[in-house]
This record gives structure tokens, sequence and C-alpha cells, in this order.
């Protein structure tokens, strides 16, 4: 590299054009909503985004917001981003945010749609160009899921100078979906809401390249097989690998269903491994090969409970489950019969999806200071009384469980059950259930406070 890199934040308007129309440094293409490339190319999904964040106010601010991005009205954006000084090497999108007539912020971005997944070598290129150009933010784009926008499905370090951040195509798809659903969120212009929609449309067909998450690895089928017939499990055995980085992409897709289904963003993960992807994926193969299970929850807005997916794989099942602490002001009859009329009211809103459900249905009693809790068909509620006696209950779950057997082993169709019961519990349960509330404090009567004295 002869000469030294520019940096661009900092440069006024004129001063990037001026270093542009040199072509020393860097050559671009702008971002068209309308591209020549042939549908289904990377570029064309890539060009048609980046219009989408340009011609959208409500689009780019949640995108923005998500990747840490300055948001501003004010902006410059290019596809195929040529590096001359780095041997030419060029990377799908660049991102220029300006204020006051001056570059205040920059992302560089790499795309990659269909089966392909992003390239090591590639992204380690990049974060050198954007360390160089001053660029603190770098984000890919991929069909492969991950929990946090700061994670990465690639394990490589980065140069402290450089963010990088990490969309699935259907994390974008599900963020343009709730633009779109009737919310406190709506895109408020009409023409922009119409593009948006046909930018949603091109993004769903066939053509696109986006992909959700259809089927389990190959290692799901073996690891299945080897617990449910009590063979040791280790860390090192490539199946394990295999079968949580599919139950991760599974609990990923969940909340994207789930979001375009309720018209908000269902978070999923777990905050401590926000931005480590592959400590939380070493902290699941352990849980699988001790437990020979893996568990993922779903916080839900809203929701009296977070909501629970565990998949058992000694035992081929998959539960679903929320809990509700029990109300305190209330004795073990009371309690009984509280929870009970939940699911009362579960009933009566939704009759024949509670009777689907209802067969598959388990209570399970949390009893303080025991370990193991009682779990009781509802139809066995009314002896939990005696079976409780003088212990006391700290809370219910309400749980969805259903053995799958044979199917529990199919990489495509186990995808498709748990997508199922996740609407499902969601719609006919989860929905209806109400926290207990304290009771406000009362003053009692001027009768009642003479009676006392």
């Amino acid at each position: 590299m002869s000469a030294k890199p520019t940096k661009l934040i900092g440069l006024s308007v004129h001063e990037f054009d001026t270093l542009l129309a040199s072509g020393k440094e860097i050559h671009l293409q702008p971002a068209r909503l309308i591209p020549f490339y042939k549908p289904g190319d990377e570029m064309a999904l890539t060009s048609i985004f980046l219009s989408a964040l340009r011609l959208i106010k409500e689009f780019r601010y949640q995108i923005f917001q998500t990747i840490g991005l300055s948001r501003s009205n004010q902006l410059k954006i290019y596809t195929e981003a040529e590096f001359v000084l780095f041997e030419k090497k060029r990377i799908d999108g660049l991102v220029v945010v300006i204020r006051a007539n001056k570059i205040i912020d920059a992302a560089l971005l790499e795309v990659k749609n269909k089966n392909i997944d992003l390239n090591e070598s590639q992204i380690l290129d990049y974060l050198k160009i954007a360390k160089e150009y001053g660029i603190e933010k770098l984000l890919t784009i991929s069909n492969q899921f991950v929990s946090f926008p700061t994670q990465s499905p690639l394990n490589i370090k980065t140069p402290k100078q450089v963010s990088t951040f990490h969309l699935s195509w259907s994390f974008i798809l599900t963020i343009a979906h709730i633009l779109l659903a009737e919310n406190e969120n709506n895109i408020e212009d009409a023409d922009q809401v119409e593009i948006m929609r046909e930018i949603v449309e091109y993004f769903e067909s066939t053509n696109s390249g986006i992909l959700g998450f259809t089927q389990m690895k190959p290692g799901w089928v073996e690891l299945t097989q080897k617990a449910n017939a009590g063979t040791s499990l280790k860390l090192s055995d490539p199946f394990v690998e295999d079968t949580v980085s599919s139950w991760l992409q599974e609990e990923r897709d969940m909340a994207l269903i789930l979001s375009r289904e309720l018209g908000l963003l269902v978070q999923s993960g777990q905050r401590k491994f926000k931005n480590n992807l592959s400590a939380r994926i070493k902290y699941e193969e352990k849980e699988l090969t001790t437990k020979r299970r893996l568990v993922s929850t779903l916080q839900i807005d809203g929701a009296a409970s977070p909501l629970q997916i565990r998949a058992c794989f000694d035992r081929k099942n998959i539960e679903m489950s929320s809990t509700l602490s029990a109300p305190l002001d209330k004795k073990t009859r009371g309690q009984i019969s509280w929870i009970r009329n939940q699911l009362r009211q579960s009933e009566r809103k939704n009759p024949e999806l509670f009777a689907t459900l209802k067969p598959d249905l388990i209570i399970e009693i949390n009893l303080k200071f025991v370990k193991d809790s009682l779990r009781l068909h509802l139809d066995e509620l009314d002896s939990a009384i005696e079976m409780i006696g003088a212990r006391k209950i700290k809370s219910f779950s309400i749980l969805f469980l259903k053995y799958l057997g044979r199917k529990f082993e199919s990489r495509k169709g186990v995808v498709g059950i748990i997508e199922e019961m996740l609407i499902d519990y969601y719609q006919g349960i989860l929905q209806y259930l109400r926290r207990w509330e304290k009771p406000a404090p009362k003053i009692p009567k001027k009768s009642e406070q003479i009676e006392t004295t």
C-alpha cells in the first residue's frame, strides 16, 4: 500500500465527493431500488436493502438503532465499494451518515444470500480496511442466525477500533413486517408504506435468496439416537456441535416467527452471552452432554411470563412452559382455584384450540424448600391439596408437553412441529395468562378501627 488511506469520519461532503471523483482510493456505485442485477444475485438483494434504508425513515431508524449507527436523514449509500489501495478489494456496501455537512459515522456491509456462509478471510480483510479508513462499524448479513446483533457467526478477533454486527435476513424481514403491522411503529408516509410492501414481496420471493431455518443439521439425528440409547456424550463429538448450532438457529427463528405474528420484536438468547456466541455454544454443549437437553427462553413484552422451550433428547420430548408465582394472599385451596380459573379463561376464549392442547397440558406445582415439583394433569388438580399437605406453593408452571418418538429424529419434521407448538401454546394459553399482583393496602373503616381499640 503506497498511499495512506483517507479517514472518512470528519470529512466534509465536498471533501468526500472530491475523494471519490479522483478515483485514487475508492470506487462506488449508487444503491438502486430497482437494480440492474438479475433477481437472486446477492448484489440485487444488497441494493434493494440499502435503498430501503435510504427511502423508508422508520426502517432506517430500526436497523441503525440495532447496529448503533448514528441516526440522520442525510445519507450516502453505495454498493460495490472498491478500495484501490487494498488490491482493489470490493465490499458489498458502504453507508455514510452526514450531519451539518460532515461525515459523522459510517459502516461497511458484507452480504451473503442463499446457503452461502460468511468467509473468514474476507471479513478479516474488510476489518483491516475499516480500521485504516476510520470506519467504526462492519455489518455482515446472511441467512445465518445469531441471538444478538453483537454476535457473529464467525469466531474472529476484531480490532478495537471496529465494532462488528450481524443480522440475518430473517431478522431484517421481521423488522419490515413489524413496521407494516398495526402498532405504534407504523410507517407514517403512505408512499413509504407501499415501498416497504413491495420490498417485503421481493424478500419473500423464492428468487431473493432469503431463507428461513427449515431443518436441523445431520448431527441432530445421531445425537438423538445416542442420547435415547443411553450412550455417553462427549464435548468433542462432532454431532454435539451440530445439534447445538441447529438449536440456537431454531431458537432465533422461533423468536422471529412469533415476532411477525405479534407485531413486536420477541427477544431470545441469554444476555450474558450477548457479545460472545462461541461462549454460548460452549455452555449449551456442556448442558447437552451432561443433561441431554437444550433449553431456550423467549422474552415477550407484556406476556405474564417468559416462554421456555425445552428439547429432551433422552425422552424425545418437546416442552413449552410458562411459570406464574402463586398468589401470596391465598391459602393452598385458593391458589389451586386461581390457577384453574386462569386455564378456564383460556378455554372460554378459544375452546377449539384449548381442546386440542388439553391432552398434552400438565400443571407443575413448585413447592417451597422442595426440590421435586408435582406434575398433574388438569383433571387431577382437585387431588393436589391433599398431596401438598402443609407445604407452601411457590409457583405454577403450565406445560405443553409432546412426545415425538421417531419424529424427533426428523431434521425437517421436528422444526415444523416445534414451530406449530409455539404458535398454538402462545395463542391458546400464554396470551391469556395474568400475573398475580399484590393488592393495594386498605384503610380500615372507622367501625373496624373502633372494634380493634
